[in-house]
């Protein structure tokens, strides 16, 4: 078999397989939804069944028999990229039994379930055992990926959601970024106390926040032809590329916290969306990972979207659609309202500055917890005490504390860090797009996003997994991630 024909069949096995992934990450979306509670059960059956036989394909001696016929002198650079990517999943696909992967899926599903629960009810003690499951399987995931892989079992969770990220970095810039974060909150919080803060409390329906969220996700650039907004507990964005499912939940007392979840979401929305069309079901096609996913977002969310210039273009569309009037509702009290820094427990609706203090703590209490130095028990206690220590004040109920995200109680250990790079991230990318297209900030004034998603799309979206996460974020900013990009900025924005 030629080098050539065997490249062929093996992008038509692995399009098999993304089409596998497609179904399973739209029936995950239909079950965090719309999906009847009563049909938990069965939802975990179709799940753990399509996950096992993903698992089978991907694992089948076909991928490496071809694999093994593959001269990758004789491919594009598009090509051998996609080989690199390919052989990347096929290796860690193997490192786990189908019966470990079926353990996985249905402890996931089932956790997640109980999780919404015990959530609803503020009680901890519902989901812990099913949290203590989940936990043991993934530490064997984790233990087993290390040997396989010679790396510390945490890092073989983050490299699922960032490959190549390690702990060890991690650590470095964490360090580097807690003792500032913590003495800059301070002096923000100094520094406000000059201003004169406008109440904009406002009763505001569900049916004109969804409004509001929907012309704002046309203005910044969304294919309504390939993708839809609706509603769950916890906002995420899921689907595929050509089917994009975004969420948000709606508070009727805190129009603002649904408006930025709208925005986070279509950052995410936008970049599957502008992924290389030429390489969709293939890895070279699929988003890098968590870190640039996660800039995508906040480019929009925290840069873009808490600029001056996007408020002159919100504050006339707030009055049009919500019907409200008077100096409290003006472009500049709108953007100091959205500015302040106003610590409290729930990490989706932090500030830009408190956000990475939540993510840190996270971080820290998923390695305790993994490394068995953290029971499950003791979450909720451990939870409030660190909390207290970085905020000065305790969640009143475990909805509001270890329960309101649902990262861990989905098997997504490893995830919380890539948040906190992500901002770092997208800090870097936007002060390089202003830039590269100096219009940027008064085209916001009207409400035209166009120059920032050319931008965006030509420097990150495009380049699907060609390149590393470390690779686009120097070829776009000339420069690798650096800390210091996302002190600065915070220090400049929120000190004037």
């Amino acid at each position: 078999m030629e080098s050539h024909e065997a490249y062929s069949q093996l992008e038509k096995k692995i399009k098999r397989i993304s089409n596998l992934s497609d179904a399973i990450s739209l029936l995950s979306w239909d079950s965090q939804t719309i999906m009847p509670s009563g049909s938990s059960d069965v939802r975990a059956e179709q799940i753990a069944t399509l996950s096992v036989l993903k698992h089978e394909e991907m694992t089948s001696t076909l991928i490496f028999d071809l694999l093994a016929k593959i001269d990758t002198e004789e491919l594009t650079d598009w090509q051998t990229a996609n080989v690199r990517e390919i052989d990347r999943i096929y290796k860690n696909a193997t490192a786990l039994s189908a019966e470990l992967v079926d353990a996985r899926s249905r402890a996931q599903h089932h956790c997640e379930a109980v999780w919404r629960m015990a959530r609803k009810d503020s009680c901890f003690d519902l989901v812990a055992e099913p949290l203590n499951q989940l936990l043991e399987i993934t530490r064997e995931i984790a233990a087993v990926k290390a040997d396989k892989f010679n790396m510390e079992p945490y890092d073989a969770l983050l490299d699922e959601y960032e490959p190549g990220a390690k702990a060890e970095n991690l650590d470095t810039i964490f360090d580097y970024l807690e003792p500032r974060l913590t003495q800059l909150l301070q002096n923000v919080l100094e520094h406000q106390k000059k201003n004169n803060y406008s109440d904009i409390s406002f009763q505001v329906s569900e049916k004109k926040q969804k409004k509001l969220g929907l012309k704002l996700m046309a203005k910044q650039g969304f294919n309504f032809q390939k993708g839809r907004l609706d509603k769950s507990a916890h906002p995420f964005s899921g689907g595929i590329p050509d089917d994009v499912r975004i969420t948000t939940r709606y508070d009727e007392q805190d129009w603002a916290s649904s408006l930025m979840g709208v925005i986070h979401e279509t950052g995410h929305a936008l970049y599957e969306q502008g992924l290389p069309r030429a390489w969709r079901g293939q890895p070279v096609g699929l988003a890098r990972g968590m870190v640039l996913h996660e800039s995508q977002s906040l480019a929009l969310e925290m840069q873009a979207c808490r600029s001056r210039e996007f408020f002159t273009f919100l504050a006339p569309v707030i009055a049009e659609e919500f019907g409200v009037t008077g100096v409290n509702w003006s472009a500049g009290e709108l953007h100091q309202k959205c500015l302040r820094v106003t610590p409290n427990c729930i990490r989706v609706d932090a500030d830009e500055l408190t956000y990475p203090l939540h993510v840190i703590f996270r971080y820290r209490l998923e390695q305790a917890l993994l490394n068995g130095e953290l029971t499950v028990k003791e979450l909720p206690s451990a939870w409030n005490e660190i909390f207290m220590n970085n905020f000065g004040f305790m969640p009143p109920n475990d909805k509001e504390g270890c329960l309101q995200d649902i990262h861990w109680y989905d098997g997504a250990f490893g995830y919380f860090p890539t948040y906190t790079l992500g901002a770092m991230a997208a800090a870097q990318l936007f002060s390089t797009a202003l830039k590269d297209k100096p219009k940027t900030l008064s085209n916001l004034e009207k409400g035209d996003f166009s120059d920032l998603l050319i931008w965006l799309r030509e420097h990150v979206h495009s380049w699907g997994s060609y390149y590393s996460t470390d690779e686009v974020i120097k070829r776009a900013t000339g420069s690798p991630l650096d800390p210091s990009f996302y002190i600065s900025h915070l220090e400049s924005r929120y000190m004037q």
